[in-house]
C-alpha cells in the first residue's frame, strides 16, 4: 500500500464544492540566529571563565605572598616588569645564543618534530609487530617494559658518547623517551581487534598489506592516538631537560642560562611559554585523533 508523501501545505475546504479551498502554509519554526549565538557564547563562557577565575585567584595569592619582605621568588608584577622586553619583542636576534624566546622555542620544536616523528613511525611499526605476533610479544615486550622505565636524562651521556654532537643526541633522547607509550598502546590496540574483523579479512582474502591498512590501523586507531598523545608530552619534557645539558639555542638552555645569571623572572616567563606550547601540542594530537577516529579517541 503506497502512502502519500507528507507536504508542508494542507488544503482545508471551507465552503461548497464549487469554491476553491484556501491553502494554509505550515512553516517550520527555526531558532533565530541570535539564540544560536547566545548558546555558543554561553558554552564558550562555561569553558573559559572558570580557568580565568582560578588564574586570577592564583595571581593574587602569588602577588600577596611574594611581595612580603624576605620572599625568594618575585611577584607577578615584578616578573612582568623584568621580562616585558622579552614578551613584546620575542623575535630579536643578536647572534649566538642572544636570541628572543621565539627562536629558542622554534629550535626546541624542530628537535621535537624530528625525534617524535621517528618515534611515531618506529613505534607504530613495532607495536603492530608485537600486537600481531605472539612470538614477537614474548621476545620484545619484556625488553620494552625494562627500557621504558629508564629516565630520559639517563640516555643523554650514552647518546653523546655515540653521536659526539648535541643536536643528534637531543633528538635521540626525544625518540627513546616517546617511543614506549606508542609501542605499548599500538600493541594493545592490535591485540584488541575483534575476531569478526579477522574472519571477514580471511573470507575476502586480504593480503597482509591490505589487512594492515584496512583492518589493523582503523581498528587500533584510538589506542594508537592515545600513545601518540602521551608520547608528545614526553617528547616536550625530554627536550627541555636535554637542552639544559647540551647547550645551544633552545628553551631548555634558555632556562638554564637564566638560572646561571640569576634571572628568576626570565625562568618563570619561560616556564609559562613551555606550559602553553605543551598544551597546544597535546590539543593538536587530540584533535587529529578525534578527527581520524571519528570521536572514539579521548580528546
Amino acid at each position: 500500500m503506497n502512502m502519500p508523501a507528507v507536504k508542508s501545505e494542507v488544503a482545508v475546504k471551507v465552503s461548497g464544492p464549487s469554491e476553491s479551498a484556501p491553502v494554509f502554509k505550515m512553516e517550520i519554526k527555526r531558532r533565530p540566529r541570535s539564540d544560536k549565538a547566545w548558546k555558543l557564547a554561553q558554552s564558550a563562557a562555561a569553558r573559559i571563565v572558570p580557568p580565568l577565575i582560578v588564574l586570577a585567584l592564583f595571581l593574587v595569592v602569588w602577588e600577596l605572598l611574594c611581595s612580603k619582605a624576605g620572599a625568594t621568588l618575585p611577584p607577578p608584577l615584578k616578573v612582568f616588569r623584568d621580562t616585558k622586553d622579552l614578551i613584546f619583542d620575542p623575535f630579536f636576534d643578536n647572534g649566538g645564543i642572544d636570541k628572543g624566546l621565539f627562536w629558542h622555542l622554534s629550535a626546541s620544536l624542530q628537535r621535537v618534530a624530528l625525534g617524535y616523528s621517528l618515534a611515531a613511525i618506529a613505534g607504530i611499526a613495532l607495536g603492530t609487530l608485537v600486537g600481531q605476533s605472539i612470538w614477537a610479544m614474548r621476545g620484545l615486550d619484556p625488553i620494552f617494559q625494562v627500557l621504558r622505565t629508564i629516565p630520559p636524562l639517563a640516555w643523554l651521556p650514552l647518546s653523546l658518547a655515540a653521536f659526539r654532537d648535541g643536536q643528534p643526541s637531543a633528538i635521540f633522547v626525544i625518540f627513546i623517551t616517546s617511543i614506549w607509550p606508542i609501542i605499548i598502546n599500538t600493541a594493545v590496540g592490535i591485540r584488541n581487534i575483534p575476531q569478526d574483523y579477522r574472519n571477514v579479512a580471511a573470507v575476502v582474502r586480504l593480503n597482509p598489506f591490505e589487512f594492515f591498512w584496512k583492518i589493523m590501523i582503523p581498528s587500533a586507531a584510538p589506542y594508537i592516538f592515545t600513545g601518540l598523545r602521551i608520547g608528545i608530552g614526553l617528547s616536550w619534557l625530554a627536550i627541555i631537560a636535554a637542552e639544559m645539558l647540551i647547550g645551544g639555542v633552545g628553551i631548555g638552555f634558555f632556562i638554564w642560562d637564566a638560572w646561571n645569571s640569576s634571572h628568576i623572572s626570565e625562568i618563570i616567563l619561560a616556564l609559562v611559554y613551555v606550559g602553553i606550547v605543551g598544551f597546544i601540542l597535546d590539543r593538536m594530537i587530540a584533535t587529529i585523533g578525534a578527527f581520524f577516529t571519528r570521536g572514539t579517541s579521548v580528546a
